[in-house]
Parts: structure tokens; C-alpha cells; sequence
């Protein structure tokens, strides 16, 4: 796509001020796209005009106010990365991708948006031996993620009855303002050694690359795509990694969240050329934490 293209062009990015937003925004405008940011946070609006984005400060559980604020920007795509995890607050974030992106979704349909990018979650996939492709199943009858896995299908289906939903499985974060990095709460528990190392296997993504893949998937054909990382790897694996880059003791071994999948990301590199900056947590987690 030709820069003139891009400026023609307007994305409105719902959760601008996350982890993923705020790498994103940047790119965007660098990119040449005009770009519309949300918050429903007033304290947060010149974070995002400070980025070169003109901020929106709407609720997306207030579906009228949103469908306004969607008609205003009259954006061409817009893009979902809308979380609640501050105080890890998994039910708050469920509920977050069953109604605000339903929401969403109704004021794109209200504006004539076709084009949708959402992110979910690349790690409730059932188990199964060696990287889950997107024609796997979802670990529907696994306990431990039945809630989040409700709340993905509620997601995805939303999205598709849009023209052209396209849906990013995002492997688990890293990186600044992410749940794995140098400070917050994931790392003071390894700190005091309560994050045992167990069997499951998980896979990974710098956020960098996570907002990367959601700039390129602008241009990319309407479908699922997992964004993870090269190395899907077992806890025992990876979080004595995490804990040496962060100064900690190493993590005691035990049975922790077993239900933990990795994925491939062989379609979106075979398809459509993406592939990480950050290849494998291995380097990243010693290099791009923070």
C-alpha cells in the first residue's frame, strides 16, 4: 500500500492506552494513517494526543455512546484491542470481550465499518501433542479456562458477522506493560519463588510484535491467524528463563495451570510473509522485557 493510500485512510483503535495500544498508535501515525484512539479514562486522553492520535474518550459498555463515537470518526477499519486486566480481573475481562466487543461490533455494523481486527488469546487451545494450528479445537471442556474460552467464542463470532473480521490468537505477552515483565505482579511472585514451573506448554509474544501484526493485518485477507512466537515451550522451560532476567531465585517445580497449549504460527508466515522481531522468547526475555 502506497503512503497516499495510507493517509487517505482513518483506523480507530478501541483500547489505545494497553499495552498493545500503546505501541501500536505510534505506528500507525508513522505509518501515515490517520488514527483515533479510545480511553474511558479522562487522564489518559492527552497519553494518547501526545502519540499523534486524536483521543476518544468513550465507555465501549455504553453501546449508544459508542455507536456516536464510532459515527464520528467514520473510521474505514478499526481495530480491537480491548482488555481489562489491571487488577487481573479475568471475569472483568471476560465480560469485556462478550459485551464491549458485541458492542463494537454494532457500531460498526451501524457506520458501515467492514473490516474488524481483534485480538484474543492463542493459549485455550485443547491439549494435544506439539503446536496447536488454527483448525484445532478450543479447550471447550477444560475447567481451569471454560470462562475464557465462552468469552473468545463470543469475540470471534461477533467479529465475523462483519465483512472482513480478521482475528489475531495472540501467544502470552511480554514486554513492557505486559503481565511478563520486570516489575508487576507476575514478577514479584517469582521473586518470592510462589510461581511454580510446570508441564504445560505455553507460547509467546514481544508486544512489540503483537502491535506489528495488527498494523499488517490491515491488508491482510479476512481469517484467524495465531501470533506467537517461533518457541512454544513448557513452563519448566521458559520460567527459569523469566526468573534469571529478572534477578530472580529459581522457580520451584510444580503442576501450574496444566491446560496451557502452544500454538504454530506456520499459516501466517507461509500465507502472508509476518514473522517476529523477537523469534523466540529465549532472546527476547533477556533483551525486550522492558
Amino acid at each position: 500500500m502506497s503512503d497516499n493510500s495510507k493517509a487517505n485512510r482513518s483506523v480507530f483503535v478501541a483500547g489505545a492506552t494497553g499495552a498493545v495500544g500503546r505501541q501500536l498508535l505510534p505506528m500507525l501515525v508513522t505509518a501515515g494513517y490517520e488514527v483515533f484512539g479510545t480511553t474511558r479514562d479522562p487522564g489518559k486522553t492527552a497519553q494518547i494526543e501526545a502519540m499523534g492520535a486524536r483521543s476518544v474518550l468513550v465507555d465501549v459498555f455504553h453501546r449508544s455512546a459508542l455507536i456516536a463515537a464510532v459515527g464520528e470518526a467514520h473510521p474505514d477499519v478499526i481495530i480491537h484491542q480491548l482488555t481489562d486486566l489491571t487488577a487481573a480481573d479475568f471475569a472483568a475481562n471476560d465480560r469485556l470481550r462478550v459485551v464491549g466487543t458485541r458492542n463494537l461490533v454494532d457500531a460498526a455494523k451501524a457506520v458501515g465499518v467492514r473490516r474488524m481486527i481483534a485480538q484474543r488469546l492463542a493459549i485455550v487451545y485443547a491439549q494435544k501433542n506439539g503446536p496447536a494450528t488454527e483448525q484445532d479445537p478450543l479447550a471447550d471442556e477444560t475447567p481451569a479456562v471454560r470462562d475464557t474460552v465462552k468469552g473468545v467464542r463470543a469475540l470471534e463470532a461477533a467479529v465475523a458477522e462483519l465483512p472482513e473480521g480478521v482475528i489475531l490468537r495472540y501467544g502470552l505477552f511480554y514486554g513492557p506493560g505486559t503481565w511478563h515483565s520486570k516489575i508487576g505482579p507476575f514478577a514479584d511472585a517469582v521473586r518470592r519463588a510462589e510461581r511454580p514451573a510446570g508441564q504445560g506448554s505455553s507460547s509467546f509474544i514481544q508486544v512489540e510484535d503483537a502491535a506489528r501484526a495488527a498494523m499488517r493485518a490491515i491488508d491482510w485477507p479476512p481469517g484467524v491467524f495465531n501470533i506467537v512466537d517461533d518457541d512454544p515451550a513448557a513452563g519448566t522451560e521458559w520460567l527459569p528463563v523469566f526468573a534469571t532476567a529478572i534477578g530472580a531465585p529459581a522457580p520451584p517445580e510444580g503442576q501450574f495451570n496444566g491446560y496451557e497449549q502452544g500454538a504454530s504460527n506456520a499459516k501466517v508466515r507461509q500465507e502472508l510473509g509476518w514473522k517476529p522481531l523477537y523469534p523466540t522468547w529465549r532472546e527476547g526475555f533477556r533483551t525486550a522485557l522492558d
